[in-house]
């Protein structure tokens, strides 16, 4: 019939509207920001930076620079420390003394958190970031970027889950290491103490006997 398409795709839009003065879930508009829609679960924004328990020590990244170099937009600027501290394996690494992010160039593609093998890296969900501030407060400092492992199990909890588990198995992986070593190096030690109990005790020279006279000296005639 001609026009039929038409007539399907009118009722469906006037179903819609007058069904969303008694029915919630046909409600397309919120009352911004009094009221929110929840955030789906693969929604991002920019990146942040994970941190274990203090957002210094416990920060995940360690200066790899990939993701620096791997950034479309090179938006993404580390510097590295002089010294280490340790990481999450125990394991002396160095850290980040400088990581800056232009979000105003970024275009949240999180290749960055694609790229990075420290589960250091995510996409933040936030959005209200308007200022007056073009340049300054849309250059995102470490400090800025720092959110605990808590608030990021909140944002994306299926992916955090996958992370946390990543981690846990290097982290018992390096403990295994550790363990067999120290171990290895008892066993060795003790080996080697076996080995100077058993050896024979070395024999005691016999001692020579020489006189003790001394001839006179020569006279000259």
């Amino acid at each position: 019939m001609l026009g039929e398409q038409i007539i399907k795709g009118m009722a469906i839009t006037a179903k819609n509207f007058f069904g969303s003065y008694v029915s919630k879930e046909r409600l397309t508009t919120v009352q911004y920001p009094e009221e929110r829609l929840p955030q789906q679960g693969n929604t991002r924004q920019f990146p942040m930076l994970v941190f274990d328990g203090d957002p210094e020590k416990g920060l995940r990244c360690v200066a790899c620079t990939i993701c620096e170099k791997e950034c479309p937009p090179q938006c993404i600027y580390i510097v590295k420390s002089k010294d280490k501290k340790p990481d999450y394996k125990g394991q002396p690494q160095l850290y980040p003394a400088i990581f800056d992010i232009d979000i105003s160039v970024c275009m949240s593609c999180s290749i960055c958190v694609e790229v990075c093998p420290f589960e250091s890296i995510k996409m933040n969900t936030e959005f209200e970031l308007s200022t007056d501030d073009r340049f300054g407060a849309l250059l995102l400092h470490k400090n800025d970027l720092a959110k605990s492992n808590e608030y990021y199990q909140k944002l994306h909890p299926d992916d955090a889950k996958e992370s946390d588990a990543a981690l846990a198995v290097e982290k018992a992986k390096a403990e295994a290491k550790v363990k067999a070593a120290a171990e290895a190096k008892v066993a060795a030690e003790a080996k080697a103490k076996a080995a100077a109990v058993a050896a024979p005790a070395p024999a005691t020279p016999t001692p020579t006997t020489t006189s003790s006279a001394t001839p006179p000296p020569a006279v000259a005639k």
